[in-house]
């Protein structure tokens, strides 16, 4: 696979056309919290997004909730415990 991460100015883009927090793209990315997030957006050396991460927030927000919720049965069907409502 060729992935080429989003640049943090990216991300800081996206996070204002969805106008959330960044505490609230943490939970989009299922990250732990803003300042995880910001990780991604700032400092001297920002941490690239991975894959996963990415295609989960997009998968969120692309997918209908029934779409998404079939995913998650299929995930703990082998096994998982995923409530993306809780901490």
């Amino acid at each position: 696979m060729l992935y080429t991460p989003p640049t943090p100015s990216d991300l800081e883009k996206l996070k204002q056309e969805l106008k959330l927090s960044s505490a609230e793209m943490a939970d989009l990315f299922g990250v732990q919290g803003g300042r995880q997030w910001r990780k991604y957006t700032g400092g001297e050396t920002p941490r690239d997004i991975s894959p996963h991460l990415l295609f989960f927030a997009m998968a969120r927000l692309e997918l209908d909730s029934e779409t998404l919720e079939r995913i998650l049965d299929r995930m703990r069907a082998v096994g998982a415990t995923i409530e993306l409502d809780k901490a």
